[in-house]
């Protein structure tokens, strides 16, 4: 693993197009995102301000100043008895990954979860996205659940396999 320097900081406004790029990045691959065309900076705007450093914040890491990569958690089900659940995304530029860098995020994200009043993270992974169910495991994941040939990917059915962790 190569040795580097980063920062993890809130994202701000002014990320959200590199936060989109990097999302699209992702599409084609039908591994990380049931998505099945790329993303707008307009249509991503209100998932973006749904983030707050308080209680569900998004975060970016740089390297050499480059947003590399990013971390969000999002409220679960949204209703008031799921509040401290909450949903983890990490997405990382294609020219970053490899690096270690879902592992840093991962970290600090289990390491910041009860100031957030986070007491559970769920991850929800394709079951042949083998890399990233490899990391939730890393760090404590279990599968709670398998939601099988739930999504249709350029005509193949693939699993939904729920991943969490108790903080």
């Amino acid at each position: 693993m190569k040795s580097f320097q980063y920062e993890i900081v809130d994202a701000q406004p002014g990320d959200l197009p590199r936060i989109v790029e990097i999302y699209n990045s992702t599409v084609a691959s039908r591994m990380v995102t049931a998505d099945l065309e790329e993303a707008t900076v307009q249509s991503k705007q209100k998932w973006f301000d749904d983030h707050s450093p308080e209680s569900r914040p998004m975060w970016v890491l740089l390297i050499e100043g480059q947003l590399a990569a990013w971390f969000s958690f999002q409220s679960f089900y949204g209703r008031p008895a799921y509040q401290a659940t909450a949903e983890i995304s990490i997405y990382i530029a294609e020219e970053y990954r490899s690096m270690g860098i879902g592992s840093i995020l991962l970290a600090r994200a289990i390491e910041e979860s009860p100031r957030l009043g986070i007491r559970t993270l769920l991850g929800f992974v394709f079951g042949h996205n083998a890399p990233s169910l490899s990391l939730l495991r890393k760090f404590g994941f279990a599968e709670w659940g398998l939601l099988p040939k739930v999504a249709e990917l350029d005509g193949i059915e693939r699993d939904l396999a729920i991943m969490g962790r108790r903080i």
